[in-house]
């Protein structure tokens, strides 16, 4: 292993208002500072910048705004990336996007440098939520991962439910390793009374949803559990926090409901408050392959709702509920935790959120770049490999 290597990451569709991927690229940059490596993260923006940061040199280059995606900018001039690529020399090269940059696989095999991809989201998963079938979904995902597997040496998969697209295929190049989330500054005590009183009466039940909203997330799903908790005489409010190109369409959809849109939130104490402040949060994105947020309410001691067709429901393990991708069954999960002591679910989630903090996360990044890692803490165990499970 060398002692010091320049990892180079590229990231496309990180928009101002994302949340999970943003807030994974930082804590793993941060981490791989700490430990002695020299992390340059390539991201598109409006502009070229070019700054050094706690997490790393953090270079933006121009690139144009996706229509309809709220904000998602893409790097589509193959040559200036190519260029500042070979400028960089990298040791490691890291990529969060499987489709528009996966040209670079190609790249670093030619330049002889050892690349991995990180699969952030399933490929049939997300297919699935644009409205193809099951059978064509698997197809095209099948064939793109072929494609990405022999493109990269190795492609990181943060949970068993994200790896077995990989393993379906014969992929021998997977390699495992947990996102994790700040247990520091995400953690019961932020719960706000009066932050929870702006948004409840007494008696009501607060849900929250942190979520982009998009397609492939699902957010609708919220607003139908909630029409379907309110039809049974149970009290409940919901408050949206996160943006997306469906807020608009939502809104609208919720007129008449106790529903509260906060848009996207800049301020993490303020989203830490609110996470805490909530009774039950709600995940229903079914192609999630780890789920930030939802681990991020779980460590402010609120438990989660999520998708079964999604990786939460290994993440959140017997601290959280699953339900299928409808209303009513997010309804009877929420009604379930509900029927738990207050105090047990709330201990229970921040109990489970405590085995995923980001030491664990860069140490298993750091092992998979072949790369120095720091000497293991208890909090470097891995919850989905070591039988935390």
């Amino acid at each position: 292993m060398s002692d010091s290597l320049r990892i180079v990451r590229l990231a496309n569709f990180v928009a101002p208002a994302s949340g999970g991927l943003r807030t994974a690229l930082r804590e793993l940059g941060k981490g791989f500072q700490e430990a002695g490596h020299e992390p340059v993260l390539i991201v598109p923006g409006e502009r070229h910048t070019d700054r050094q940061t706690d997490q790393g040199r953090v270079i933006t280059l121009p690139g144009p705004l996706l229509p309809g995606t709220g904000g998602y900018r893409v790097l589509v001039d193959k040559r200036r990336v190519a260029g500042l690529l070979e400028r960089l020399a990298p040791d490691r090269l890291e990529v969060s996007d499987r489709t528009t940059l996966r040209w670079t696989g190609a790249w670093a095999r030619r330049a002889r440098v050892p690349a991995m991809m990180v699969s952030h989201e399933t490929a049939d998963g997300v297919l699935r939520t644009w409205g193809l079938s099951e059978a064509m979904s698997r197809r095209a995902a099948d064939a793109l991962n072929v494609r990405t597997a022999h493109t990269y040496s190795k492609v990181v998969c943060t949970t068993e439910f994200a790896e077995r697209e990989f393993v379906r295929i014969g992929a021998r190049n997977v390699v495992r390793a947990p996102l994790g989330v700040d247990l520091v500054g995400r953690h019961p005590a932020l719960r706000d009374p009066g932050l929870r009183a702006r948004h409840t009466r007494e008696g009501d039940v607060l849900l929250v949803m942190c979520s982009r909203l998009s397609v492939e997330k699902r957010p609708g799903t919220a607003l139908d559990a909630l029409e379907a908790l309110l039809r049974r005489g149970r009290r409940a409010v919901l408050v949206v926090a996160g943006d997306g190109p469906l807020r608009a369409r939502l809104e609208q959809r919720a007129q008449g409901l106790p529903v509260t849109f906060l848009g996207h939130v800049t301020d993490r104490g303020t989203l830490g408050a609110l996470q805490a402040s909530a009774d039950v949060c709600l995940a229903p994105g079914p192609a999630e392959t780890f789920g930030l947020a939802a681990l991020e309410a779980m460590a402010c001691g609120t438990p989660v709702v999520a998708s079964a067709s999604s990786a939460l429901p290994e993440v959140v393990g017997s601290a959280g509920a699953t339900a299928a991708d409808n209303g009513k069954s997010f309804a009877d999960a929420v009604e379930l935790l509900l029927a738990r002591p207050e105090h047990e679910r709330r201990e229970a989630a921040r109990a489970r959120a405590e085995c995923f903090g980001w030491t664990t996360a860069v140490q298993a990044f750091l092992a998979a770049h072949d790369a120095a890692v720091r000497r293991p803490s208890r909090e470097g165990v891995d919850p989905l490999r070591e039988g935390v499970v």
